[in-house]
Protein backbone atom coordinates (compact mmCIF):
# COMPACT_ATOMS: atom_id res chain seq x y z
CA UNK A 1 0.00 0.00 0.00
CA UNK A 2 1.47 3.28 -1.16
CA UNK A 3 -1.16 5.87 -0.28
CA UNK A 4 -0.45 6.23 3.47
CA UNK A 5 3.17 7.26 2.88
CA UNK A 6 2.14 9.43 -0.06
CA UNK A 7 -0.30 11.33 2.16
CA UNK A 8 2.33 11.64 4.91
CA UNK A 9 4.72 13.21 2.39
CA UNK A 10 2.03 15.62 1.15
CA UNK A 11 1.17 16.72 4.69
CA UNK A 12 4.83 17.16 5.61
CA UNK A 13 5.26 19.39 2.58
CA UNK A 14 2.09 21.46 2.99
CA UNK A 15 1.46 21.76 6.74
CA UNK A 16 4.16 23.45 8.85
CA UNK A 17 2.79 21.95 12.10
CA UNK A 18 3.17 18.41 10.71
CA UNK A 19 6.62 19.15 9.30
CA UNK A 20 7.81 20.63 12.61
CA UNK A 21 6.15 17.92 14.77
CA UNK A 22 6.44 14.64 12.85
CA UNK A 23 5.81 12.63 16.01
CA UNK A 24 2.29 14.15 16.18
CA UNK A 25 1.15 12.59 12.89
CA UNK A 26 -0.01 8.97 13.16
CA UNK A 27 -1.39 6.82 10.32
CA UNK A 28 -3.40 3.65 10.82
CA UNK A 29 -4.91 1.33 8.21
CA UNK A 30 -8.29 0.14 9.52
CA UNK A 31 -10.97 -2.19 8.16
CA UNK A 32 -8.77 -3.38 5.33
CA UNK A 33 -9.90 -5.86 2.74
CA UNK A 34 -8.43 -7.29 -0.41
CA UNK A 35 -10.87 -7.83 -3.28
CA UNK A 36 -9.87 -10.10 -6.15
CA UNK A 37 -11.57 -11.92 -8.99
CA UNK A 38 -10.65 -15.04 -10.91
CA UNK A 39 -9.36 -13.04 -13.89
CA UNK A 40 -6.40 -14.22 -15.94
CA UNK A 41 -4.08 -11.94 -14.00
CA UNK A 42 -4.07 -12.21 -10.25
CA UNK A 43 -5.04 -8.61 -9.70
CA UNK A 44 -6.67 -7.12 -6.66
CA UNK A 45 -7.81 -3.96 -4.99
CA UNK A 46 -7.00 -2.92 -1.47
CA UNK A 47 -9.94 -1.25 0.27
CA UNK A 48 -9.36 0.33 3.64
CA UNK A 49 -9.91 3.29 5.89
CA UNK A 50 -6.82 5.37 6.50
CA UNK A 51 -7.11 6.87 9.96
CA UNK A 52 -4.96 10.00 10.16
CA UNK A 53 -4.45 11.23 13.71
CA UNK A 54 -2.86 14.60 14.44
CA UNK A 55 -2.34 15.25 18.14
CA UNK A 56 -2.09 18.57 19.97
CA UNK A 57 -2.78 20.51 16.77
CA UNK A 58 -2.72 24.27 17.32
CA UNK A 59 -2.90 25.58 13.77
CA UNK A 60 -5.77 26.51 11.48
CA UNK A 61 -7.69 23.29 10.83
CA UNK A 62 -8.58 24.52 7.33
CA UNK A 63 -4.87 24.53 6.46
CA UNK A 64 -4.79 20.83 7.36
CA UNK A 65 -7.98 19.88 5.53
CA UNK A 66 -7.14 21.65 2.25
CA UNK A 67 -3.96 19.67 1.47
CA UNK A 68 -5.83 16.43 2.19
CA UNK A 69 -8.55 17.40 -0.30
CA UNK A 70 -5.91 18.28 -2.90
CA UNK A 71 -4.27 14.91 -2.24
CA UNK A 72 -7.63 13.12 -2.56
CA UNK A 73 -8.26 14.88 -5.87
CA UNK A 74 -5.09 13.31 -7.23
CA UNK A 75 -5.24 9.99 -5.42
CA UNK A 76 -8.91 9.10 -5.06
CA UNK A 77 -10.59 11.12 -7.80
CA UNK A 78 -13.06 8.36 -8.65
CA UNK A 79 -14.68 8.68 -5.22
CA UNK A 80 -14.77 12.48 -5.32
CA UNK A 81 -16.67 12.27 -8.60
CA UNK A 82 -19.19 9.74 -7.29
CA UNK A 83 -22.12 11.43 -5.54
CA UNK A 84 -22.69 8.52 -3.15
CA UNK A 85 -19.06 7.76 -2.36
CA UNK A 86 -17.91 11.32 -1.74
CA UNK A 87 -20.35 11.54 1.19
CA UNK A 88 -18.36 8.80 2.96
CA UNK A 89 -14.88 9.52 1.59
CA UNK A 90 -13.64 11.85 4.33
CA UNK A 91 -15.02 11.90 7.87
CA UNK A 92 -13.46 13.26 11.04
CA UNK A 93 -13.67 13.66 14.80
CA UNK A 94 -12.05 16.36 16.89
CA UNK A 95 -11.23 16.35 20.60
CA UNK A 96 -10.96 19.95 21.75
CA UNK A 97 -8.33 20.16 24.45
CA UNK A 98 -8.21 22.71 27.25
CA UNK A 99 -4.94 24.27 26.14
CA UNK A 100 -6.11 25.74 22.81
CA UNK A 101 -5.08 22.61 20.95
CA UNK A 102 -7.06 19.71 19.56
CA UNK A 103 -6.59 16.11 18.55
CA UNK A 104 -7.98 15.33 15.10
CA UNK A 105 -8.91 11.89 13.83
CA UNK A 106 -9.53 11.91 10.07
CA UNK A 107 -10.88 8.86 8.25
CA UNK A 108 -10.30 8.46 4.52
CA UNK A 109 -11.92 5.61 2.56
CA UNK A 110 -9.21 4.59 0.11
CA UNK A 111 -8.60 2.01 -2.58
CA UNK A 112 -5.43 0.90 -4.33
CA UNK A 113 -5.29 -1.32 -7.40
CA UNK A 114 -2.56 -3.90 -7.98
CA UNK A 115 -1.93 -6.01 -11.07
CA UNK A 116 0.03 -9.26 -10.75
CA UNK A 117 0.95 -11.29 -13.82
CA UNK A 118 3.14 -14.25 -14.57
CA UNK A 119 5.80 -13.27 -17.09
CA UNK A 120 8.40 -15.81 -18.21
CA UNK A 121 7.84 -17.96 -15.15
CA UNK A 122 8.04 -15.18 -12.55
CA UNK A 123 5.38 -13.02 -10.99
CA UNK A 124 5.43 -9.29 -11.66
CA UNK A 125 3.44 -7.07 -9.32
CA UNK A 126 2.63 -3.45 -10.12
CA UNK A 127 0.60 -0.85 -8.27
CA UNK A 128 -1.72 0.82 -10.77
CA UNK A 129 -1.82 4.61 -10.84
CA UNK A 130 -5.07 6.46 -10.39
CA UNK A 131 -6.92 7.51 -13.53
CA UNK A 132 -6.22 10.95 -14.95
CA UNK A 133 -8.45 13.92 -14.23
CA UNK A 134 -11.48 14.01 -16.51
CA UNK A 135 -11.46 16.65 -19.23
CA UNK A 136 -14.50 18.43 -17.79
CA UNK A 137 -12.69 19.52 -14.62
CA UNK A 138 -13.95 16.87 -12.18
CA UNK A 139 -17.55 17.06 -13.28
CA UNK A 140 -18.18 20.58 -12.03
CA UNK A 141 -19.32 23.26 -14.43
CA UNK A 142 -18.17 26.82 -14.15
CA UNK A 143 -20.69 29.33 -15.35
Amino acid sequence: MNKPQSLRAALNKAVPYVRENPDRLHLFVDNGSLVATSATSISWEYRYTLNVVVTDFTGDQNLLMAPILFWLRDNQSDMLQNVTERERLFTFEVDILGNGACDLSLNLKLTERVVAQEVDGSIQVEAVAEPDEPADGWGFRSE
